[in-house]
Formats: structure tokens, C-alpha cells, sequence
């Protein structure tokens, strides 16, 4: 049992949510329900389950793309349907080769699906959640003991967690960016291992025409 789950069943924090939560999950059930095809697609890729995607959606955005008129934003900044970071954009975006507009609609839900699976990789189940709404590093800190969850994060466990399993299948993911360039004479390719397989280099290789 993971640190999470200890204190979520030693403190009650996974409660029951009241009527009006569900009277207001009810109202929204339609907006998070048009993007079901974006939603089965990044499923699909990531082996995230559809469910996880629909709760994280209904809690972050309710599955509206505006408000009051504008792109959906966070008073932190957080963006679109699943209300990612810029910086967290920015990543997945290059991950996945994405175009440049973080409020389209299937672009950020591929991306926020890709993330969601990246902090299950690394938090499993419940802990992926936490990792999501209070990032990786404060809930890192939080399992080693050195800070508290924020009541906010704690709120949303209520409302995404649920009696999911805890394992997902392995799925492969698109590797970071690469972080550096060199530049070389002539064509390269991936290099090979010992058995013969190629492998994506660390690096980008950039031919020099002569």
C-alpha cells in the first residue's frame, strides 16, 4: 500500500462527495462527453483509461473549452480542457510533435493524457492524480516526508480517485526531446547495440552539406 493510500484510509480524505458536487458533475456531463473520440484515441495510445481522462477533464475544465468568453485559464495560468501548465505543455507538445495552439481541443487532451501516464509510470494509482494537480516535485516531497498535500490536492482525490486497478498494462511512450545537436559530416543513423537493434540516440545529428 502505497504512502497515499495509507493516508487517505487513515485520514477518511476519500469521502463521498455531496448531492450538489453531483448535481454539478451532472451539468457538465455532456461538455466532457463531445470529446469522446479525442478521449478514446489518447486512451488508446497512452493505455490510460478513458475514465481517468473523463474525471481529470470533469474536475479541471468540466470539459469547456472557454469561459466568460475566452480560452479556459486557471487563475495559475494552467491551460485548455486539461488544464496544463505551460511549461507542462511545452514539454508533451515536443513529445508528441504537436501544433502550437495548447487550447486545441485533441492536442490537449493527447498531451494531458501523455502526462497523466508519464506521473502513473513513475506515482502509480492514486498517487498519478496527487502528481497531476500538485506536480511532481511537491508530491515527491510529500512521499519523502518533507512537506504536507495541499487541501486542494486532497479535495481532488475526491473527486477523480476512484475503485480503479492499480496496475496498467506497459505501453511505450514518445522519448523527450533531444537536448543537444551535433553536428557531423556525412549521413547518420540510430546507432546499433550488441544485438543488433537500433536505438534513437540521445542526441539529434545534424549533416553538414557540403
Amino acid at each position: 500500500m502505497g504512502a497515499l493510500t495509507r493516508f487517505v484510509l487513515a485520514t477518511g480524505t476519500l469521502t463521498v462527495p455531496p448531492a450538489h458536487a453531483h448535481a454539478h458533475a451532472h451539468a457538465h456531463a455532456h461538455d466532457v462527453d463531445r470529446w469522446r473520440s479525442c478521449i478514446a484515441s489518447a486512451s488508446t495510445r497512452f493505455g490510460v483509461p478513458m475514465r481517468w481522462i473523463e474525471r481529470v477533464m470533469r474536475a479541471e475544465s468540466g470539459g469547456r473549452t472557454t469561459l466568460g468568453g475566452r480560452p479556459i485559464r486557471s487563475r495559475a495560468g494552467a491551460i485548455g480542457l486539461m488544464q496544463l501548465m505551460p511549461e507542462t505543455w511545452a514539454e508533451m507538445r515536443a513529445r508528441l510533435g504537436l501544433g502550437i495552439d495548447p487550447d486545441n481541443p485533441c492536442d490537449n487532451i493527447l498531451a494531458g493524457t501523455l502526462y497523466l501516464r508519464l506521473m502513473y509510470d513513475r506515482f502509480g494509482y492514486p498517487g498519478l492524480f496527487a502528481a497531476y494537480n500538485a506536480g511532481p516535485r511537491r508530491y515527491a516531497a510529500y512521499l519523502a516526508g518533507r512537506t504536507a498535500l495541499p487541501r486542494e490536492t486532497i479535495a481532488y482525490l475526491d473527486t477523480v480517485s476512484g475503485g480503479d486497478p492499480l496496475r496498467l498494462a506497459p505501453t511505450a511512450l514518445p522519448p523527450p526531446p533531444s537536448l543537444f545537436a551535433i553536428r557531423h559530416a556525412g549521413s547518420a543513423g540510430p546507432e546499433p547495440t550488441a544485438d543488433g537493434v537500433s536505438q534513437p540516440s540521445l542526441f539529434a545529428v545534424r549533416a553538414v552539406v557540403p
